[in-house]
């Protein structure tokens, strides 16, 4: 049972405007001037939430003694909680996490305990931006119909969440049309310092600054602003919702210098990409980056949350900006109010937690430390598969036609020397033929949060559309040209800059506010592109200013996808390819026929930042959020079910009740033996969420679709597997069912693998089911790095309804390992140097696996096979908690017992 806190002697008080609050003064603690900021955040949770229960007292001396734990690169595990201030979500991982609470509640009441415990302790905000799919472009009233679109499609979900936001207490619920989690997160959620009410008796605000875990990994955009943040699967983010402590290892902080000033030509996106090439080859997975120096105070808030956004992209569990006095100015600039403002300075300038990145005595002890000289940084993009394979403009052309002639793989495709110059036509609605080449742009987005919270990026865009159009530059009209702003504010200061007009000209319409392109929501190719593609086995080319281009993403069809700057994607859009040189190769003609460079209509950054200082004024935000929690029309008028229960309804596809808590008793299930298993998969390195959790459009010949159809849905009305991630009968068949899935169990890549006694190759799906019917075990055999990529808590439930008992990788991505803990999936690792292929496993063997009752964090277990091979793996749970939650059979299990015994 919790206790005092021993730490209560910590505790102040202070008066600032007349009215008193109380603190956690941290930097008494003789250690705490060399703690990296990012880990006084941590320390200062600890402290805060000390019970010697959740929170021990030997936790924030574990917390103290970072400098001899984690201050070199010769450092021990240490296991800590942490606590975090709030949890922010998004529709596609909110709607499951929803329904995950809407059925714990009915769980409760079987097992004979009162549902409305079930509610969120820690203060939690879903934002609704996942939905909406890039389904009309490049006229006036595309917006006005993918909105309508969207509403379409999603009601049934969308009136779920309305119910949610009625049942559950402490639940923030943002409608539709609003604009992208993390850019809203930045300009509108985000506290900095909470001065909260709630944790004392007499009503005195106590003060402690803000943290958030949230359900996508680009959470840590937040990071930018100085709010520690970062991605954590769905199934964690419920745990932190019903107030448990993440635990966590106490992490090695990588100390990032900035030097120098950018190129005046160069973008906060040239720089993102720079450093994600540069981080992910040092490996920093698990480990916390922070950024110091003196380059950083000649970055925006913007930029820096640029930066910070691409964090699970180089790998690591956040990339942080302590506080300073550009994001105090940055929190006037959105319309925060001056005295909230002054209370989180005094209180950052009495906890030594403000930042003065000009000034060395303040900077802290690193793990390592590397830097980067931002006038070494040039103009870049990211591709064709994977966001840290950067490569120079000058480059890209010779990069790509290397791509088409390498190998398939990460930057290959295999295309014969004879096979270069196919060429494809097609006749499109203007009456004119067009022709398609290896490495045409049939796509070109600026979207995503990455870049849409950035004036400076899109403002350039802007500056440079119209300097294109001035020159009578054109995109051709059957490129996807598209534009989703992060939130309203963009479109705002976009029309009060003048530069609408010429984006509109070159077909760069707003389509919608959400997370469209970049998530794979590009919505249809015209079919007579496709066909082109199709017929004459193209690499063409999506170009857009997200966070993620890896395989099979953006679209099915567009096979090479480079992230770059909102400029470079209007650029690429109007050159029509990415085999160009810019340069030495014009970008177009004039009307007279003269040449015209991409160098002719780049701006400077002092062009965009006077036109950003004049534009992007505290007022915009003012207006944009005063209205933002009303939503739209069709969002005022959806009528919700009331009461605490949820009414499910047993015809729904969207929203079913999920069978996680079948059979469950308020007694601990006996831990079983895994016996004579057989591997569902046999997979390779960098198996990504996407290969693994349901995305996308969902095939017409996939499972889902037979699911569907036998419930009276044309394909039409199939909708995206995102928007039907409260149905996990859908999202079970849609496990493993990316297109791009190499399993080496069967002959080429797709959703397939091979049933094992029959010898019959199947969809994955179906082979789960044929195997449950026969009572077998399943197992899956992977790579490297397994689970790299967006949190999807899809991509652990999925394996666990296909039956998948356990994983055995060579390495994880920090969030999928936990998620599959959370899942009651045993997450097993080679020992170094082992895999597979060494160990001469085919796959095709039966494993057996004994879990001992009283296993400890990272204990040796014995692999036996049933052609006598054996092998030792390492059991990755990596702490108690994680034994805990596996004992109970998952996260939310535990959950339950907790809250009725």
């Amino acid at each position: 049972m919790s206790g005092p806190n021993p730490f209560k002697h910590l505790e102040k008080e202070i008066n600032i405007n007349g009215e008193t609050f109380r603190y956690f003064d941290i930097s008494s603690f003789s250690e705490f001037k060399e703690l990296p900021f990012s880990i006084r955040v941590l320390l200062e949770s600890a402290v805060r939430n000390c019970d010697n229960f959740q929170v021990l007292e030997k936790d924030v001396h574990g917390i103290l003694g970072w400098k001899q734990t984690k201050g070199s690169e010769n450092n021990t595990d240490l296991e800590i909680p942490f606590k975090p201030a709030r949890v922010i979500l998004q529709d596609f991982t909110g709607v499951p996490a929803v329904v995950d609470f809407a059925a714990m509640r009915d769980a409760v009441l079987k097992l004979g305990g009162n549902p409305d415990k079930i509610n969120p302790i820690c203060p939690s905000d879903l934002v609704i931006d996942h939905s909406v799919q890039v389904d009309f472009a490049r006229t006036p009233d595309a917006l006005a119909k993918n909105q309508n679109l969207e509403f379409e499609r999603n009601k049934e979900r969308f009136t779920f969440l309305k119910w949610g936001a009625k049942a559950f207490n402490n639940m923030l619920i943002v409608p539709p049309g609003s604009g992208i989690v993390h850019q809203v997160n930045l300009e509108y959620l985000a506290r900095v310092v909470f001065a909260d009410a709630t944790k004392s008796a007499d009503g005195v605000k106590l003060l402690y600054p803000d943290s958030v875990v949230g359900t996508d990994s680009h959470t840590t955009m937040i990071n930018g602003l100085g709010v520690v943040g970062w991605g954590v699967g769905g199934i964690e983010a419920e745990a932190v919702m019903l107030g448990q402590a993440i635990s966590m290892l106490l992490p090695e902080v990588i100390g990032y210098k900035l030097v120098g000033k950018l190129n005046p030509l160069v973008t906060s996106t040239d720089l993102v990409l720079t450093i994600t090439k540069n981080l992910r080859a040092l490996g920093v997975v698990g480990k916390f980056v922070e950024f110091f120096g003196p380059g950083v105070s000649e970055l925006s808030i913007a930029d820096r949350a640029t930066i910070s956004n691409m964090c699970p992209e180089y790998g690591a569990t956040i990339g942080y900006f302590p506080v300073d006095e550009n994001s105090l100015t940055y929190l006037r600039q959105t319309n925060r109010d001056e005295d909230k403002v002054t209370v989180i300075r005094k209180y950052l300038e009495l906890t030594k937690q403000l930042r003065n990145y000009n000034d060395e005595s303040q900077d802290p002890v690193f793990t390592k430390v590397v830097t980067l000289d931002l006038a070494t940084v040039v103009t870049s993009m990211s591709g064709p598969k994977r966001p840290h394979d950067r490569v120079s403009v000058t480059d890209m052309k010779t990069d790509f036609r290397e791509c088409l002639t390498n190998k398939v793989g990460f930057k290959g495709f295999d295309i014969a020397a004879d096979a270069l110059s196919t060429e494809g036509s097609f006749t499109w609605e203007d009456g004119k033929t067009y022709s398609l080449k290896h490495g045409s742009v049939v796509i070109a987005a600026i979207t995503s949060c990455t870049n849409t919270s950035n004036p400076s990026v899109m403002l350039g865009a802007g500056l440079l559309a119209q300097k294109a159009t001035s020159f009578g530059l054109k995109v051709a009209p059957y490129i996807k040209t598209s534009l989703s702003p992060g939130s309203g504010v963009v479109t705002y200061y976009l029309k009060e800059s003048g530069v609408i007009p010429a984006l509109e000209e070159l077909g760069f319409n707003v389509v919608g506010y959400g997370c469209m392109t970049c998530i794979g929501n590009s919505g249809p190719l015209d079919d007579n592109i496709a066909n082109t593609i199709e017929k004459n086995n193209l690499v063409c080319c999506g170009v857009l200013s997200g966070n993620r281009n890896f395989e099979g993403r953006i679209h099915p069809n567009t096979r090479a996808n480079y992230l770059a700057s909102p400029l470079l994607v209007i650029a690429y859009a109007i050159a029509g390819t990415v085999d160009i040189d810019f340069e030495k190769e014009p970008i177009g003609t004039k009307p007279d026929g003269s040449k015209v460079f991409l160098r002719d209509i780049w701006p400077t950054r002092a062009e965009i930042q006077a036109v950003e200082q004049k534009h992007v004024i505290p007022a915009m935000f003012r207006e944009v959020y005063a209205k933002i929690e009303n939503g739209s029309e069709s969002w005022q008028s959806l009528q919700a079910p009331a009461g605490k229960l949820y009414p499910w309804e047993a015809s729904s596809t969207y929203i079913k009740q999920p069978p996680f808590f079948e059979g469950m008793t308020r007694a601990l299930p006996v831990i079983k033996k895994i016996q004579n298993a057989r591997a569902l998969l046999n997979l390779g390195d960098s198996v990504t969420t996407d290969h693994i959790s349901p995305a996308g459009s969902i095939a017409r010949n996939s499972p889902a679709a037979r699911y569907l159809s036998d419930r009276g849905l044309t394909p039409r009305e199939f909708n995206s597997y995102g928007s039907r991630r409260g149905n996990d009968a859908v999202m079970a068949r849609g496990t493993f069912a990316n297109i791009r899935l190499v399993n080496k169990l069967v002959s080429k890549p797709g959703p397939r693998t091979l049933h094992i006694p029959s010898g019959e190759e199947m969809d994955v799906f179906d082979c789960a089911e044929r195997y449950a019917k026969e009572g077998t075990s399943l197992i899956a055999l992977v790579g490297k790095d397994y689970g790299s990529g967006s949190s999807r808590d899809w991509a652990a439930k999925g394996p666990y309804l296909l039956g998948i008992r356990a994983v055995i990788a060579e390495s994880y991505e920090r969030i999928h390992r936990s998620n599959l803990v959370g899942m009651g999936i045993v997450p097993l690792q080679y020992l170094d140097g082992q895999n597979a292929d060494s160990l001469g496993l085919t796959g095709k063997e039966q494993f057996s696996i004994a879990i001992p009752e009283n296993c400890k964090p990272h204990e040796r277990i014995t692999v036996n096979t049933d052609s006598g091979k054996k092998f030792e793996v390492i059991a990755r749970f990596d702490t108690e908690v994680d034994l805990e939650y596996f004992r109970n059979g998952g996260i939310l299990n535990y959950m339950i017992r907790k809250m009725i015994n």
